[in-house]
């Protein structure tokens, strides 16, 4: 009830990375759950700003680089690349999707400077699509 919940299959927010909005979960595969273990959770209160960041296809915040301030289910018809080595979240909450059209594994981006996909928690700098953290209205 009430915000975002990003929940971690591991304790100190560490494994695969799960975001619930508000609603109810009877199941653990109707959150795209791999299995039905939580070891570790945050919640963050809803967000009504802007949302802004700049994704690149080499690490440090270099290479080709695209602003984007809304969701997008496809990045390589986008951005013409697949692989998507760092990224700098200026405004609001981002989830990336391991495949396009938000399939697949899920990691939670919150504002600042993320030099290596490792930052937000892949171990692969594929990412197929990604969408704004909203606050349902």
């Amino acid at each position: 009830i009430g915000g975002h919940w990003v929940a971690y299959e591991k304790p100190n927010y560490m494994g695969y990375q799960y975001i619930l909005g508000p609603g109810e979960y009877p199941e653990y595969n109707t959150w795209m759950g791999f299995n039905n273990c939580i070891r570790s959770c945050q919640m963050f209160p809803p967000y009504r700003g802007s949302y802004r960041m700049r994704l690149y296809n080499r690490p440090d915040l270099m290479g080709h680089t695209m602003e984007f301030m809304d969701d997008c289910p496809n990045v390589y018809e986008r951005f013409r690349y697949r692989d998507i080595y760092s990224a700098n979240v200026m405004e609001g909450y981002w989830i990336f999707y391991e495949h396009p059209n938000y399939r697949g594994r899920q990691y939670f981006l919150r504002p600042g400077e993320y030099r290596a996909c490792g930052d937000w928690g892949c171990h692969n700098p594929m990412v197929g699509s990604f969408r704004r953290m909203r606050t349902q209205m």
